[in-house]
């Protein structure tokens, strides 16, 4: 079909090759680096906020699929602290989208029993942010499935930074006496809102072909299952979501240890 304005650039849409069972079980939490909304839009010779957009609207879709396939968390790294040294324009679309996002999902959240939480320096945020931010978790606050979590101006080196700042003082006031363990650092993470077994991501899912962790939940992916996509998040489909699934389910989790089961196979 003849197109005005053409992909600028082909990019290859992985097939679908991890055949994911339903009979097995899906990971409990996942959490998703959505990456390639800008590129999404340049190769379609677009702005590349209509890519945040789109990002967006998938966001929607894919809230749903996780939801409906018994996912009990879904972290998406939404804004990093990072981003704000992108261009004041990007960077204003980037905090509206939250107001018109919750505006038009909440209703659809609370019919599908979904919780959000946000995770972040929110104080941080715009007013405006803000405050659609804390009325999506109070509207779903009753909401008893699956948690979508956003994780907004959040960076995992900050996050760590705090908590031990936060253990510091407790030190020096004579609140903590005893030696620091990992249950005691985990509780003062941003992540310990969350429902205590499902603090830890089981699969962490990028897209856009980039494999790097970009200084999110690094304390909290010490043993999470990793997935690199190469499709552009605002094409990233639930058939592409069952596949990191398949993939999933396919790997041997032993944490350090052996799994005999899958061994002796």
């Amino acid at each position: 079909m003849f197109r005005f304005f053409p992909q600028k650039n082909k990019y290859h849409i992985e097939e679908i090759p991890n055949v994911f069972n339903r009979d097995l079980p899906v990971p409990n939490h996942i959490a998703i680096i959505m990456d390639g909304n800008g590129r999404w839009a340049n190769n379609r010779r677009l702005p590349r906020v209509a890519g945040h957009k789109e990002g967006m609207n998938n966001v929607k879709k894919i809230t749903k699929k996780a939801s409906q396939m018994g996912v009990k968390v879904l972290t998406l790294y939404a804004f990093s602290t990072e981003n704000w040294r992108r261009p004041n324009d990007e960077v204003s679309f980037l905090m509206q989208l939250p107001v018109d996002f919750f505006d038009t999902f909440v209703p659809e959240l609370i019919q599908e029993n979904v919780k959000v939480q946000v995770i972040g320096y929110t104080d941080a945020l715009p007013e405006h942010t803000k405050q659609a931010v804390d009325s999506a978790i109070e509207q779903t606050a009753h909401c008893t499935g699956m948690i979508l979590n956003f994780a907004l101006n959040y960076g995992s080196r900050a996050e760590m930074l705090t908590a031990v700042n936060q253990l510091v003082e407790e030190a020096k006031s004579g609140e903590l006496t005893e030696e620091v363990t990992e249950d005691m650092f985990s509780k003062h993470l941003m992540t310990a809102i969350l429902p205590e077994d499902y603090q830890d991501p089981d699969l962490v899912i990028r897209t856009s072909g980039e494999e790097r962790i970009s200084n999110f939940l690094l304390w909290q992916i010490a043993y999470s299952e990793l997935y690199f996509s190469k499709v552009y998040w605002p094409d990233f489909s639930e058939s592409h979501l069952e596949e990191a699934f398949g993939s999933f389910q396919a790997r041997n989790r032993r944490f350090g240890g052996l799994n005999e089961t899958k061994e002796s196979k």
